[in-house]
């Protein structure tokens, strides 16, 4: 039932209007060239945007969710048509009062039948009574909820706001120790992150869930107050735009994805956008579909949940992987276990073999930039080259 119901939900939303997954930390672990051709599962596009930034040869954005397609055809669209202001306005505040003109002038055009059919009942996503398009979609509605739920207690809404301006470190963990946290962390707030529909809205299967409980005593409230901490006391809030983005509604200048900022707009508005294709497909069938090999691959934590429901088509994308990468290919991804047991139990190949036996694993160098990942919301960030 609970699969059953994720799959209605998310199967005909788009669940994520940002990235939830660093791209800072990819760069160092993947050190893209311009001779490399890129698989990167789409989600919301970011990521995508600031992997092309590097100049690589080509991206395949793959997604199976159609509506995550639709946002990034519309945030290229928006490269490609908009002038930076009007651009920061939709994807950097969230709000652009004229949207619906610009869309129907300059993006519409670009985008594909779906994308139209998609983003045509919900431009005003982007000039919502809500206040931004990063308070709708699945996730966006559990930030709205949030945000509400802060309006309520004025205390924690400056306390909050405060983390966000604080000058340093230190005065960061003093804000949160002080103002934050005994106010943020009650039974109210428990129980709705222990509900499975909250953790459906964010796009976290049961499979994910039961690894988290299966390696946390206080289950999936504590992990995450473990995370929410990790990230306000030992990491640099102003430069953390992932967080930033779900309690305020909006990026701030300094504070942003790299393509909402001026140079890299222009950047890729000069080219370096064309580099990226999209394409709706499991990554199984469209490496079956296209013959151009892949030298970097960047999963997210999609085979969580795939080896507990098809174990048999995670052997499969496994297969078609290696089949398709390039001698020595880099594979990033993610999970919700420190250490996927996906990798030790699963055989490919004609041999059969582990995929432990078969990738290179750099288990240090994950370990050592999962330190800095600014969303810290994954226990495992996994780094293995193909066979060289």
């Amino acid at each position: 039932m609970d699969e059953a119901i994720f799959s209605a939900v998310c199967s005909r939303a788009l669940v994520y209007n940002a990235c939830w997954e660093d791209p800072a930390v990819d760069r160092k672990a993947l050190s893209i060239t311009n001779n490399d051709t890129m698989l990167a599962i789409t989600s919301a596009g970011c990521n995508v945007l600031d992997y092309a930034l590097l100049g690589p040869r080509h991206i395949y954005a793959v997604d199976a969710n159609a509506r995550q397609n639709a946002l990034l055809e519309m945030k290229i669209a928006g490269i490609r048509g908009l002038e930076f202001d009007d651009f920061f306005a939709v994807f950097g505040r969230g709000f652009h009062a004229r949207f619906e003109w610009l869309y129907r002038r300059s993006l519409r055009p670009q985008l594909s039948e779906f994308a139209r059919q998609w983003w045509d009942p919900r431009v005003n996503w982007f000039f919502s009574p809500h206040g931004s398009f990063y308070f709708h979609g699945l996730s966006g509605l559990v930030a709205r909820a949030f945000r509400a739920y802060f309006a309520l207690r004025p205390q924690l809404a400056l306390g909050i706001s405060a983390l966000f301006v604080a000058r340093n470190l230190a005065e960061q963990r003093a804000i949160y120790d002080e103002r934050v946290a005994p106010q943020l962390w009650n039974r109210g707030v428990h129980w709705v992150l222990s509900r499975p529909a909250t953790m459906n809205l964010l796009g976290v299967p049961h499979p994910q869930r039961k690894l988290v409980q299966a390696q946390h005593a206080d289950g999936i409230p504590g992990f995450i107050r473990q995370a929410v901490e990790y990230v306000f006391k030992h990491l640099p809030v102003s430069e953390n735009y992932f967080w930033r983005v779900y309690v305020m509604g909006n990026y701030g200048q300094q504070c942003c994805p790299e393509y909402l900022k001026p140079d890299n707009f222009s950047a890729l508005k000069n080219g370096l956008v064309d580099c990226i294709s999209v394409h709706t497909s499991t990554v199984t069938r469209f490496l079956h579909a296209h013959d151009d090999p892949i030298s970097r691959f960047v999963l997210l934590d999609h085979m969580d949940w795939m080896s507990c429901y098809y174990p048999e088509a995670l052997v499969e994308e496994w297969n078609a992987i290696l089949e398709r990468a390039t001698p020595a290919a880099r594979i990033l991804l993610r999970s919700a276990h420190a250490r996927p047991e996906y990798l030790e139990s699963i055989r490919v190949g004609r041999q059969q073999a582990r995929l432990r036996e078969v990738l290179t694993f750099s288990d240090d160098l994950a370990r050592s930039l999962q330190a800095s990942d600014r969303v810290h919301t994954y226990a495992g960030f996994v780094i293995a080259d193909a066979p060289a």
